[in-house]
């Protein structure tokens, strides 16, 4: 009269969570993995570092760097002139 468990309720339940394992599928494979391999690229450029590289911070002030300590980078911004930036606000080396 009522049916079992195990009969064609539990198929309608499993077709249920199928749109949502999909939508997380396509989640990984265009938001989160991307922003992974984003930040990993990011780690090595930071990593790789070193005095003389020509760098753009995440501000936008280009400069040279003259020193690397351990989470600071001394940034040579004009002749003379260094300041100094927490290493993980460098966006990208400047290859001119």
């Amino acid at each position: 009269m009522f049916g079992s468990a195990t009969g064609p309720g539990g198929m309608g339940a499993i077709q249920q969570f199928i749109p949502l394992i999909l939508m997380f599928a396509i989640f990984y494979f265009l938001l989160i993995r991307p922003q992974q391999k984003k930040a990993k690229e990011h780690r090595a450029l930071l990593d790789n570092i070193k005095k003389g590289d020509q760098v753009i911070t995440a501000g936008g002030v280009h400069g040279k760097v003259a020193s690397v300590e351990d989470g600071i980078v001394g940034l040579e911004i004009a002749t003379g002139v260094v300041i100094k930036i927490t290493k993980s606000y460098i966006a990208a080396l400047n290859n001119k």
